[in-house]
């Protein structure tokens, strides 16, 4: 059977679901350790990528190559660009485009060089199962929120857009907002990683909870939310999912 593999760039990211892989074995590919076994009765594979896009695009290249992946979910935290984005909210990517791809006057800012794209769209009907799971999961009080002091987080679905930098400062922020107004959220890999499943022709999404607003805070409140919310939040949305796929 074919797997869902579920990538995140932290570690912390990822921790809270390795306890829960049953029969799990360990292979490594790539200076990577691929977790293979079943969560909640379905075939996945667990994999740290690295932060940044090259370190995702050769993650995702590996596991779609070589691996046996159908599906890839990379999870992860993002910092929120437009208004009404707060930290808590979850964020799932309608499409991804990376803002720091730049082959003008050869290209249109924005394109990929040869493919004549800068947005690449994630499955319709993985984005559709991610707002089921996190829909669930938001419907409660969650306890990692709380501890956050985090009330009342919303969903929002669209554009998240991706570069080889760590937004903190207003002004980036500023800057990204005037150049992609429609942008939800920006992150370091999503983008890369919708560019190879793209080349392989495989479905895939990208699911963020907002960690910080990209602003001049951005490197206090990233620390903070990874180490005490990301993990339980983003595990739980993905238990929620795995059902429908």
């Amino acid at each position: 059977m074919s797997r869902i593999a579920i990538v995140s760039a932290m570690h912390e990211e990822l921790r809270a679901l390795l306890p829960l892989l049953q029969g799990s074995h360990v292979e490594r590919r790539a200076g990577r350790e691929c977790h293979l076994g079943r969560l909640d009765g379905r075939e996945v594979l667990l994999v740290l990528s690295g932060i940044g896009k090259v370190a995702a695009a050769t993650t995702a290249a590996v596991l779609l190559d070589g691996m046996d992946v159908r599906t890839v979910l990379l999870t992860g935290v993002a910092g929120g660009l437009a208004a009404g984005v707060r930290v808590g909210d979850v964020v799932i990517a309608q499409s991804l485009l990376q803002h720091d791809m730049d082959a003008s006057p050869l290209f249109p800012r924005y394109e990929v060089p040869l493919t004549g794209r800068s947005r690449f769209a994630a499955d319709a009907a993985l984005c559709a199962a991610l707002a089921t799971g996190s829909e669930r999961v938001l419907s409660s009080p969650h306890a990692a929120l709380a501890r956050f002091g985090i009330d009342r987080p919303r969903l929002h679905s669209g554009l998240v857009i991706s570069g080889d930098c760590f937004v903190a400062t207003a002004a980036q922020s500023q800057a990204l907002r005037a150049a992609l107004p429609d942008a939800l959220a920006v992150e370091m890999e999503g983008a890369a990683v919708a560019q190879v499943c793209a080349d392989f022709e495989r479905p895939f999404a990208v699911l963020r909870t907002v960690s910080d607003r990209a602003d001049d805070t951005a490197h206090l409140d990233f620390a903070r939310f990874v180490d005490e919310v990301a993990a339980e939040f983003s595990r739980d949305i993905v238990r929620a999912t795995l059902p429908q796929l």
